[in-house]
């Protein structure tokens, strides 16, 4: 058995077709077929070839394979590595609904320094078939029209880009109405800084409190994406002369933060103040108080919009090319009647 060494990386000759039907006694034409998943093998020399190649420990050639057909396979993926915990979770589920249609994900990172423009270039390399944007939540994605593109989480206008998108403006107006069932009427609001979401959600929010005749008491607190962000936007909360007797977060990262630090001003959660997050990411259970939040499907989201780019490269007949999942209130004990 080939060993690889942590010195052989650097330095070993990539292991080619070649290297695996001398190694299964075939030929080279018949290691390609049983690579792709033809027809042409018998179930005996598709063993020795798949034996074969785990034992070389062969990788098939992503570029190569694009090169030699109409379609990669693979769709490409932008994703911000500032955002949250319910991104990651995301991510994990487009990696599945990706698996199970026989694609591979190609992710290319948006940093500070790295704009929307780099990752996309950065992607050309592997002839991507379709592309899936996390981030940066746009009204205008670069590459919309030229590819088959689809975002996650928010809505675009441009006609040949899919989306699909939980009900945020529903989600919202949900955490405020159960607020002020319980009793609340000074309900703040952490925001998710200036992107596209965070918009939609503040928007949703301003028009919740109107609809129950709190515009007044309307109270928007700049914040975005982490944990970081939670902390400043409720030491702000803290400080104000009349603190409010409620917050509705962008999303659970700043909601768990926020809780953290009203523990430290002595408020207690929810019998000082009520908090409600969203998203119900992996975040929520790290709570200190089971936070009530609006609930994301994010393998879902990810499954439909694998399926949509798949159906899109395949030149299938869609009707609608939005599709917007419903939000799902789930109340637990960080929520209460106000004090």
């Amino acid at each position: 058995m080939t060993v690889l060494t942590e010195e052989s990386f650097g330095s070993r000759q990539r292991v080619t077709m070649d290297d695996v039907a001398r190694r299964a006694g075939v030929s080279r034409a018949l290691v390609s077929i049983v690579m792709r998943e033809a027809p042409g093998a018998s179930e005996e020399k598709r063993r020795r070839v798949l034996a074969a190649a785990a034992e070389l420990g062969y990788r098939p050639d992503v570029r190569a394979q694009s090169l030699a057909g109409q379609r990669s396979r693979v769709i490409g993926v932008m994703f911000g590595v500032t955002v949250g915990a319910f991104h990651f979770e995301l991510l994990d589920g487009l990696f599945a609904a990706a698996d199970s249609h026989g694609h591979n994900l190609i992710i290319s990172p948006l940093t500070k320094s790295r704009d929307e423009d780099t990752a996309a270039r950065s992607l050309q390399g592997f002839r991507f078939d379709a592309l899936i944007m996390l981030s940066p939540p746009t009204s205008h994605p670069l590459l919309a029209g030229r590819i088959p593109l689809a975002v996650v989480g928010w809505h675009v206008d441009h006609p040949q880009v899919d989306v699909v998108r939980t009900d945020d403006e529903q989600g919202i107006h949900a955490a405020v109405d159960h607020l002020v069932a319980l009793g609340h009427r000074d309900i703040a609001h952490i925001d998710g800084g200036d992107t596209v979401i965070a918009t939609a959600r503040r928007s949703a929010y301003l028009a919740a409190m109107d609809r129950h005749g709190l515009s007044r008491l309307s109270r928007v607190v700049t914040g975005g994406q982490s944990q970081i962000d939670g902390l400043t936007g409720a030491r702000q909360l803290c400080a104000a002369a009349q603190p409010p007797t409620a917050l509705v977060a962008y999303n659970d990262d700043i909601a768990v933060a926020a809780i953290g630090v009203f523990a430290q001003h002595g408020i207690a959660v929810p019998e000082g103040i009520s908090v409600v997050g969203y998203d119900d990411s992996s975040m929520a259970a790290l709570s200190p108080v089971p936070l009530t939040t609006v609930a994301q499907q994010p393998d879902e989201l990810g499954r439909l919009a694998v399926e949509r780019m798949v159906a899109r490269v395949e030149q299938r007949r869609i009707v609608e090319r939005e599709i917007v999942l419903e939000a799902e209130l789930r109340v637990r004990s960080s929520t209460a009647p106000p004090p």
